[in-house]
Protein backbone atom coordinates (compact mmCIF):
# COMPACT_ATOMS: atom_id res chain seq x y z
CA UNK A 1 0.00 0.00 0.00
CA UNK A 2 1.26 3.43 -0.89
CA UNK A 3 -0.15 6.89 -0.35
CA UNK A 4 1.19 9.29 -2.96
CA UNK A 5 1.40 13.00 -2.12
CA UNK A 6 0.73 15.25 -5.11
CA UNK A 7 1.52 18.64 -3.56
CA UNK A 8 4.12 19.33 -6.25
CA UNK A 9 1.54 18.65 -8.98
CA UNK A 10 -0.93 21.08 -7.42
CA UNK A 11 1.81 23.68 -6.92
CA UNK A 12 2.65 23.47 -10.62
CA UNK A 13 -1.02 23.75 -11.61
CA UNK A 14 -1.43 26.84 -9.42
CA UNK A 15 1.95 28.28 -10.45
CA UNK A 16 2.90 28.63 -6.79
CA UNK A 17 6.28 28.09 -5.15
CA UNK A 18 6.91 25.85 -2.16
CA UNK A 19 8.04 28.94 -0.26
CA UNK A 20 4.78 30.76 -0.99
CA UNK A 21 2.70 27.74 0.07
CA UNK A 22 4.75 27.41 3.25
CA UNK A 23 4.13 31.05 4.16
CA UNK A 24 0.41 30.99 3.34
CA UNK A 25 -0.27 27.72 5.17
CA UNK A 26 1.96 28.45 8.16
CA UNK A 27 4.03 25.28 7.89
CA UNK A 28 7.82 25.22 7.94
CA UNK A 29 9.71 24.59 4.73
CA UNK A 30 11.24 21.49 6.35
CA UNK A 31 7.85 20.00 7.23
CA UNK A 32 6.39 20.87 3.84
CA UNK A 33 9.38 19.22 2.17
CA UNK A 34 8.87 16.06 4.24
CA UNK A 35 5.21 15.99 3.21
CA UNK A 36 5.94 16.80 -0.43
CA UNK A 37 8.56 14.07 -0.72
CA UNK A 38 6.27 11.42 0.76
CA UNK A 39 8.35 10.96 3.94
CA UNK A 40 5.61 12.10 6.34
CA UNK A 41 4.06 9.46 8.61
CA UNK A 42 0.94 11.55 9.21
CA UNK A 43 -0.70 14.83 8.29
CA UNK A 44 -3.05 16.82 10.50
CA UNK A 45 -6.47 17.54 9.10
CA UNK A 46 -5.95 21.21 9.93
CA UNK A 47 -2.78 21.24 7.80
CA UNK A 48 -4.51 19.39 4.96
CA UNK A 49 -7.41 21.85 5.17
CA UNK A 50 -5.05 24.83 5.02
CA UNK A 51 -3.23 23.38 2.01
CA UNK A 52 -6.52 22.69 0.23
CA UNK A 53 -7.80 26.19 1.01
CA UNK A 54 -4.60 27.78 -0.26
CA UNK A 55 -4.38 25.65 -3.42
CA UNK A 56 -8.16 25.75 -3.99
CA UNK A 57 -8.39 21.97 -4.28
CA UNK A 58 -9.84 18.87 -2.64
CA UNK A 59 -7.92 16.44 -0.38
CA UNK A 60 -8.17 13.85 -3.18
CA UNK A 61 -6.19 16.19 -5.42
CA UNK A 62 -3.30 15.96 -2.96
CA UNK A 63 -3.57 12.42 -1.57
CA UNK A 64 -3.67 9.39 -3.86
CA UNK A 65 -3.79 5.69 -2.95
CA UNK A 66 -1.96 3.11 -5.06
CA UNK A 67 -1.98 -0.58 -4.27
CA UNK A 68 1.30 -2.50 -4.15
CA UNK A 69 0.62 -3.85 -7.63
CA UNK A 70 0.37 -0.32 -9.05
CA UNK A 71 3.35 1.17 -7.20
CA UNK A 72 6.60 1.37 -9.20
Amino acid sequence: MAIIINVDVMLAKRKMSVTELSERVGITMANLSILKNGKAKAVRFSTLEAICRTLDCQPGDILEYRSDEESP
